[in-house]
């Protein structure tokens, strides 16, 4: 489908109108749908079968006495092409396409963009003439005569940049039971495309064996970038050429389900893999970006899934406070933080303690991330009505005795949500705040009077990761106890941990079981606001965050910045990760 750039104004519709090749009403409907959309008139019309591609081109080559041709008919001169440097060939959809004395034609998918002519003119030192081409075969030219390197070419550097074997590209692909399809789909292919499916999985089997949360394929102006995103941190992996970023993001599409002919509105899908005898969900967003379609995989793995509450690095004290609020009879409990906090893992690993046969529990997210045994996941469906609002509703009339919000983000939700606490269920949610005091300035601003949020919290969890040292290449090295205090450490703790006079704090050297980094896995820090009578009295009398936390603070409430001191000072995370992660916890 044409992404036509050229802005066919309502006069030219009418003309297509009185040419016969458009009727007035599909005019008419053409030019309501633009002023929604915001595309061009001429993408429309071909989207919605009124007119051809070629014949709107046919067309408009009449009017604006712009040569018309047929590029799959004609065979180029690669000497002529290689006028024009790929990379701009790209990005503008253009190819040399015949050279006469000083002229120099060149077929464009927008002819009338006067601004490419003259960089093109002031680039190749010709006069240039424009003509009109199809998108398709513009593109299809450009991979025939640019470059020589072949996607078996490409994937042999790639082997050789990860060091990864040519076996790791074999993975399968698990289709969506719902759809009743064959469960295993091995991923072949013959010819050229065999292998880019290859180049596809081996940079998916890569990001699992490297242990990663996040695969991010982003297109860029001369090559395609790769990145994993690592204990929280993006690390740049071996690109792609850019001649093959469609081909791959094709191939992406394909393996979520998604619709590979559009490429000018987001869409989210997920891909259910087969690696090792593994099974591991892929959840896949592709976004429209300037120079193409960028792509963003989170890996969702259930093998590394924590949920012993000992595991997700409380300290003694959090700990008692969060087992003591989620065995409660009823009542909201909030984990809030930025995504990739570990929001997800502490709300499971809540549930999974709680879960018994003589409870009914049923969460509701957005989507569902894992699938825990005995418990009942709804996933989101705004475009059927399911929202997390209608689906707590719901819930309400399925005899629960435990309910899990994925996000509060309104008024309604956050209402049904202290009417299930307020009739007996216990729930548990989460927000998106900077620090557990926080949570009730945001609950304040959704619309929730006072009185019923200090009825019905019982506490707020925020939470970070920061990323651990890694144990390989773990040194210890002295720190002057100043540099401590400077960091909001209290003396005690300083004191708790001198040995022999001396203070010790720890960090990797770099090694290759932590890829040079010093870290290898995180771990959570937390700040655990419980609702005591102290606490519920601010609350009523709306006391601004500030003081709330000043008040927790002095009856005991660790805060991020101190749960990750401690980190610290046991020597497991760094110096450099507590002012990272906490740089905005400080008084």
């Amino acid at each position: 489908m044409a992404n036509f750039k050229i802005n066919i104004s309502r006069k030219l519709g009418e003309m297509l109108v009185s040419s016969s090749f458009i009727t007035q009403d599909q005019l008419y409907e053409a030019l309501e749908y633009q002023k929604k959309s915001g595309l061009k008139l001429g993408q429309i019309l071909i989207e919605k079968g009124y007119i051809t591609e070629k014949q709107l081109l046919e067309f408009l080559s009449k009017q604006f006495s712009i040569r018309f041709i047929e590029i799959s008919k004609t065979e180029l001169n690669p000497d002529i092409v290689s006028l024009i440097p790929e990379s701009m060939a790209r990005r503008y959809n253009l190819i040399a396409v015949n050279r006469e004395n000083n002229l120099l034609s060149v077929a464009m998918v927008d002819p009338l963009n006067i601004v490419v002519l003259d960089e093109l003119k002031l680039m190749t030192g010709y006069n240039v003439e424009p003509v009109f081409a199809l998108e398709d075969d513009i593109n299809s030219a450009i991979d025939k005569y640019y470059g020589t390197k072949s996607s078996q070419e490409a994937l042999d550097e790639i082997l050789k940049k990860t060091q990864a074997s040519e076996s790791e590209g074999n993975l399968s692909v698990v289709e969506n039971k719902e759809e009743n399809k064959d469960d295993i789909i091995s991923l072949e292919g013959k010819g050229e495309a065999a292998p880019i499916i290859k180049m596809v999985n081996i940079v998916i089997s890569s990001a699992i064996k490297s242990h990663a949360s996040d695969i991010h394929i982003e297109p860029s102006y001369r090559e395609t970038k790769v990145r994993f995103r690592i204990d929280g941190v993006l690390h740049p992996q071996p690109s792609v050429p850019k001649k093959f970023h469609n081909a791959i993001i094709s191939r992406l599409k394909i393996m979520a389900n998604l619709d590979i002919s559009e490429r000018r509105i987001p869409q989210d899908g997920r891909i259910k893999i087969k690696i090792s005898e593994k099974e591991i969900d892929l959840r896949l967003s592709v976004l429209p970006c300037v120079y193409g379609e960028k792509v963003v995989m989170r890996i969702l793995d259930s093998s590394g899934l924590k949920l012993r509450l000992e595991d997700l690095g409380f300290e003694p004290e959090n700990l008692a406070i969060f087992s003591k609020c989620i065995k409660a009879p009823h009542g909201i409990n909030l984990i809030t933080g930025p995504t990739g906090s570990g929001k997800s893992t502490t709300l499971y690993s809540a549930l999974s303690t709680l879960n018994t046969p003589d409870v009914n529990i049923s969460t509701i997210e957005d989507p569902v991330e894992y699938n825990l045994e005995g418990i009942n996941q709804v996933s989101v469906n705004s475009d059927v009505g399911l929202t997390f609002a209608s689906g707590l509703r719901s819930f309400l009339r399925q005899d629960p005795d435990i309910i899990m919000v994925g996000e509060i983000r309104d008024f309604e939700t956050m209402s049904i949500a202290i009417n299930a606490a307020m009739t007996g269920h216990l729930v548990f949610s989460t927000l998106h705040t900077n620090d557990a005091p926080g949570a009730i300035t945001r609950i304040g601003m959704m619309g929730i009077e006072p009185f019923l949020t200090s009825s019905t919290l019982l506490m707020v969890v925020a939470q970070r990761l920061v990323r651990t040292v890694c144990k390989n290449c773990k040194e210890a090295y002295e720190v002057k106890p100043e540099l401590i205090i400077g960091l909001g450490a209290s003396k005690n703790l300083i004191e708790q941990n001198i040995k022999d006079g001396k203070l010790y704090l720890y960090k990797g050297k770099g090694c290759e079981k932590c890829s040079n980094t010093g870290y290898k896995g995180r771990v959570g820090i937390h700040e655990i606001l419980e609702i005591t009578d102290p606490i519920r009295e601010l609350i009523i009398s709306k006391t601004d965050s500030t003081k709330i936390k000043e008040v927790a603070k002095k009856n005991g409430m660790i805060t991020l910045r101190e749960s990750a001191l401690r980190k610290m000072m046991l020597g497991l995370t760094t110096v450099e990760e507590v002012i990272r992660v906490t740089g905005s916890d400080v008084d």
